[in-house]
């Protein structure tokens, strides 16, 4: 077994609240289910089932307003509280008054959901715990679509600066990666929707970068990974890639 250098961490990011804006870290442990606290709150469709029922973006764009933030570490037994910034910059915490704003936006009843570190399974991710992008796919794209990209339409957790010879990361399911103590297995490519569209300041949605990416890149962007050893990760961190 060796392993190969082959990038260093950019930009690590943490969502608490799934679908609202996140924090961008120096820092952060992983644990079972990828960068503590993240996505571990959501809002739910009670009218709808499995992955249909979180209330995302793809519903109500707005929600990309909402800046969420851990107020501190927290423990392995619970995530600390979130404080939310909202659009006109009051501040709200999880809680009824919250729901009820964003309920004033959906057309069914919403619930909340609070994710616990010990939850079985997931919290409110798509796929494995921990989305990867690089700043090479990222330019591929930029030329692909003729247009500037804002990386925060694709709401990674990690991006990557990548050496030349690392290979498009399509090429590393399978394998592993390492950083310090921390061990990834690369899942699956993550499949595309419309999020992507969406504008992260201006919300403007512009439906031919999803064009793009489906009929350019098999409607693939980024990779996911699950979990093997937890550990921290911090921007400027060397990864390496286990053969």
């Amino acid at each position: 077994m060796s392993n190969k250098p082959i990038g260093t961490i950019v930009q690590l990011n943490r969502y608490p609240v799934k679908s609202f804006a996140g924090e961008s870290l120096a820092s952060c442990r992983v644990d079972a289910h990828g960068l503590y606290g993240d996505r571990a709150r959501a809002f739910i469709d009670d009218t709808k089932d499995g992955w249909d029922r979180y209330y995302t973006a793809r519903d109500y764009a707005g929600m990309l307003e909402y800046k969420a933030k851990l107020a501190r570490e927290g423990s392995e037994q619970a995530f600390p509280p979130v404080e939310i910034t909202g659009p006109d910059g009051r501040i709200y915490e999880w809680n009824d008054k919250l729901l009820a704003r964003i309920q004033t936006h959906a057309r069914n009843k919403l619930t909340m959901v609070d994710y616990a570190p010990g939850n079985e399974g997931l919290l409110a991710v798509d796929s494995a715990g921990i989305l990867i992008i690089t700043d090479e796919s990222l330019r591929l794209l930029e030329r692909l679509w003729g247009k500037e990209l804002d990386k925060r339409r694709f709401r990674a957790n990690i991006v990557l600066a990548i050496d030349k010879d690392a290979g498009h990361e399509r090429e590393w399911i399978g394998k592993r990666l390492s950083v310090g103590e921390v061990r990834l297995q690369i899942h699956s490519e993550c499949e595309r929707c419309s999020m992507i569209t969406i504008d992260p300041d201006r919300l403007e949605k512009d439906s031919t970068l999803l064009r793009t990416v489906n009929e350019k890149l098999g409607l693939s962007f980024g990779v996911y990974a699950s979990v093997e050893h937890t550990g921290r990760l911090a921007v400027g961190d060397a990864v390496y890639m286990t053969e």
